[in-house]
């Protein structure tokens, strides 16, 4: 539970010794490569937050293709808002891309936080509103920005995934084939 107690310290701005009172609210599972933790068609009961390893969450559409929506490493928290806040059926998948540490987190957490701890709700906030302007930022290089750009941008989002995951996830979440793939990082090196 440390990368928690340090998120809810630093980013949050709970004080040091009040994160203990935080354990009450969410469980710690440790899961295995490949295991699922949320499936479509189930409803999400938990926001995710990565201790230790790296999760993903991904769609597959009517041709059994694999699209990656996002990866969450150390320090991430990951969940299907539609699902967990509106009781809705996951369209999304989210598996261990490797063992893993992960603290399930209750759908009140963060209110609980709120009414326990006031003075986080502006950090709380400010961290929806990074979350959303990173989702608008994502669909816009999926729409505009070429291959190279998107590349770009994702070796700016998760600087230590390359070594992490295989090739054919990376394109997933950009979009494109591995060959393509290929291809833009080849002409990097060139440059």
């Amino acid at each position: 539970m440390e990368n928690l107690e340090q998120y809810l310290s630093e980013i949050l701005e709970i004080p040091i010794e009040n994160i203990a009172q935080c354990g009450a609210y969410y469980t710690s599972k440790k899961i295995k490569k490949g295991e699922f933790l949320l499936r479509e068609g189930e409803v999400c009961s938990a926001t995710f937050f990565v201790e230790k390893g790296l999760l993903r969450m991904y769609s597959i559409d009517k041709n059994g293709k694999e699209h990656i929506i996002q990866f969450a490493p150390e320090n991430w928290l990951m969940s299907d808002r539609s699902s967990l806040y509106f009781n809705e059926k996951s369209k999304y998948f989210i598996d261990a891309v490797e063992d893993s540490e992960v603290l399930f987190l209750n759908p009140d957490f963060f209110q609980n936080l709120k009414m326990q701890f006031p003075n986080s709700i502006t950090s709380n906030d400010l961290l929806l509103q990074k979350h959303i302007r990173n989702l608008q930022n994502r669909v816009n290089s999926l729409l505009a920005d070429t291959a190279e750009e998107r590349y770009l941008n994702f070796i700016k989002m998760y600087p230590d995934i390359l070594q992490r995951v295989p090739q054919w996830m990376v394109a997933s979440y950009l979009g494109i084939t591995p060959e393509s793939l290929s291809r833009v990082r080849k002409e990097l090196v060139k440059k």
